[in-house]
């Protein structure tokens, strides 16, 4: 190792801080709070994009000059970033502003902090790349950070923790508004010497030394976990001794694994063994870093670079610095990080958006649901009720005199009894106000099948919030229509029959009349003549009212079918009107989020060759193997 400098005689000279930056900068994150705040729940239906002239990004105002990508906020991503990040951010923060009530706060504080963090890159310097160096307690990263500077500006030695604070080297001006965000005071910042061709290729790049992620300083800890959510990109060193750190991989490469396009592994200190085994320590870190879900950057595949370098004799140094030099020329790292961070993202909300099956109310369930209330009312007890009061009618008017006595006199007989087999059983069936609630139950269940918990609930509560009072409704409803069966309707044949009923009666009682005037001697005797008129009246009354009901046995069963369908239709308005509607509301919100979740998530990728002839060409944007996406 080499030998402890004194920082104040650093060959290195600080970078002049640019201060002024800062309240420009926080006017602008003002201004994009603000931006943010007209973002809100809002309806189903009434979109921010309806207000947003076509061609045109929300937060942006027609007449205003176009952004230059500096000073871009959350409310409308554009600038330096492409056309498909610009989408998935835009998806993202639609996202989050539909769901505010719907998903807890804290599924989405994940969401949140990827577009701050995507606001506050972007009004940043897009030209430079920053680099972090983190790595395990004698790992060898300060002398890693020297060796690519070419010239001793951390401090490097025996004492542990060596580095207690981030130091920044930049090869070109410009970076300090990156150098405030990570924290990185004046004092701490850096610029190399001249060093020709080579630190050409770096001017935009900007490279943190960290302190050590195990260090047993607590706040050294919390530097390297807030620095690592900022950075463009990593570079782990590790040694021959810990590579294989459970701490390293557990708490950082594992879950960061779909950050590989941005992430270097660089096995530091080779020069400690031999050629055959620091290729299978090589080997073995490959397994490890497979095993913690980091696609890895070879054969022309994009992903993580493994690299063996001795940072104390130079080995692989300058290949690590070309490697550098290519990764920071391609300008791309803050976009491929942030897509990293938009996968992350997704894939914690993926439980609160993504469906188990199909969801939603097919027309089956609604028509059930509407059978249901038609039941609640008693619908077809009405129907069936106003079918017979029309029939019973029909017989009144149209019945024999003699039967239609008999009958009253059975009805008042029956009427009077005490025999306990005529009494009212007791009533065992489901009561109306319970036959509401279950229908309800029911259709909110077969709308929740298999969405997201929060969603689910949402559907729940809209069903329960507009049960409140439905069976009320349907009273009212059923009282408004009427009851069918007080007034039927009577057809125009009923006065015919009623009159040819009223001409049996009367041939009954000349019959009668003509024989009790045959018996006391009034009219001459023949007995033939006033039998056969009795008998015509006798027969032909029956036959009449027998007629009769035959012929009202179908327009009756309309009458009934028609008022069971208004009854069974009214309830089902109502039904529909007070449950159904806030629930197709709710799934139809649900459909617009994971349309909007479906944007975040993107495109399932394809993994793709770029033939760039060597470990360079991982460094290439393309698709990210690591953290599932969903359409």
């Amino acid at each position: 190792m080499a030998e402890k400098p004194e920082m104040t005689k650093t060959p290195g000279r600080p970078e002049r801080s640019e201060r002024p930056e800062r309240s420009e900068r926080s006017e602008r994150s003002k201004a994009a709070a603000e931006k943010s705040e007209r973002w809100d729940d809002g309806l189903i239906a009434r979109r921010a994009a309806e207000r947003i002239a076509p061609g045109e990004m929300p937060g942006e105002t027609s007449g205003e000059p176009a952004d230059d990508g500096e000073g871009s906020d959350a409310g409308g991503f554009g600038g330096s970033y492409g056309g498909g990040l610009r989408t998935r951010l835009d998806a993202l923060h639609e996202l989050v502003g539909l769901s505010r009530t719907r998903v807890e706060s804290e599924a989405l504080a994940e969401a949140g902090r990827v577009l701050d963090e995507a606001a506050a890159r972007q009004r940043l310097s897009s030209r430079h790349t920053v680099v972090a160096l983190a790595g395990a307690t004698g790992s060898g990263k300060s002398t890693l950070f020297n060796a690519l500077a070419g010239v001793a500006v951390s401090e490097t030695g025996l004492r542990r923790p060596t580095t207690s604070a981030p130091l920044a080297l930049t090869w070109s001006e410009g970076a300090a508004g990156l150098l405030d965000r990570l924290g990185v005071p004046g004092r701490l910042r850096r610029r190399p010497l001249a060093g020709g061709a080579a630190d050409a290729a770096l001017q935009s790049l900007v490279l943190i030394d960290l302190p050590d992620h195990d260090s047993a300083v607590t706040a050294h800890r919390d530097q390297v976990d807030r620095a690592l959510g900022l950075v463009d990109a990593v570079i782990w060193v590790v040694d021959p001794e810990k590579y294989a750190d459970a701490a390293l991989h557990e708490r950082y490469l594992r879950p960061l694994a779909g950050h590989a396009e941005v992430t270097f592994v660089v096995l530091n200190q080779v020069d400690r063994l031999g050629a055959e085994a620091a290729e299978l320590v090589l080997d073995d870190l490959r397994r490890l870093l497979d095993e913690d879900g980091m696609a890895l950057g070879e054969h022309g595949e994009p992903g993580a670079t493994v690299l063996p370098v001795s940072a104390l004799t130079g080995e692989g140094v300058s290949e690590l610095r070309e490697l550098l030099a290519r990764f920071v020329q391609e300008r791309t790292a803050p976009e491929r990080r942030l897509a990293a961070d938009i996968d992350a993202a997704a894939a914690r909300l993926r439980p609160a958006y993504v469906a188990d099956g199909r969801v939603g109310l097919g027309e089956r369930s609604r028509e059930e649901f509407a059978g249901r209330l038609a039941v609640a009312v008693g619908a077809q007890a009405a129907g069936e009720a106003a079918e017979r009061v029309w029939r019973r009618g029909a017989i009144r008017a149209c019945g024999s005199p003699w039967l239609r006595l008999y009958r009253w006199y059975e009805r008042q007989r029956a009427h009077g009894s005490t025999d306990p087999r005529l009494a009212s059983p007791v009533e065992d069936e489901l009561t109306a106000r319970q036959r509401v609630e279950q229908a309800v139950r029911i259709v909110a269940d077969e709308a929740s099948l298999g969405l997201p918990a929060p969603w689910a609930q949402a559907v729940r509560e809209a069903a329960q919030r507009g049960a409140e009072g439905l069976p009320e409704a349907l009273d009212e409803l059923a009282a408004g229509l009427g009851d069918p069966a007080a007034r039927p309707p009577r057809p125009a044949w009923w006065p015919a029959a009623v009159l040819a009923q009223v001409l049996m009666t009367l041939l009954q009682l000349f019959g009668a009349l003509w024989l009790v005037g045959q018996i006391v001697g009034v009219v001459p005797p023949g007995l033939l003549p006033p039998v056969l008129v009795m008998l015509a009246g006798i027969v032909g009354g029956p036959l009449i009212e027998w007629a009769c009901e035959s012929a009202v046995k179908g327009p009756a069963r309309r009458y009934g079918q028609e008022a069971e369908r208004k009854l069974a239709e009214a309830a089902a308005a109502c039904g529909r009107a007070r449950v159904l509607d806030p629930v197709s509301a709710e799934l139809l919100r649900y459909r617009e989020v994971r349309e909007q979740y479906a944007k975040v998530a993107g495109p399932r990728p394809s993994p793709r060759i770029v033939g760039t002839g060597g470990r360079g060409g991982a460094l290439r944007l393309g698709a990210t193997r690591a953290g599932a996406r969903v359409r």
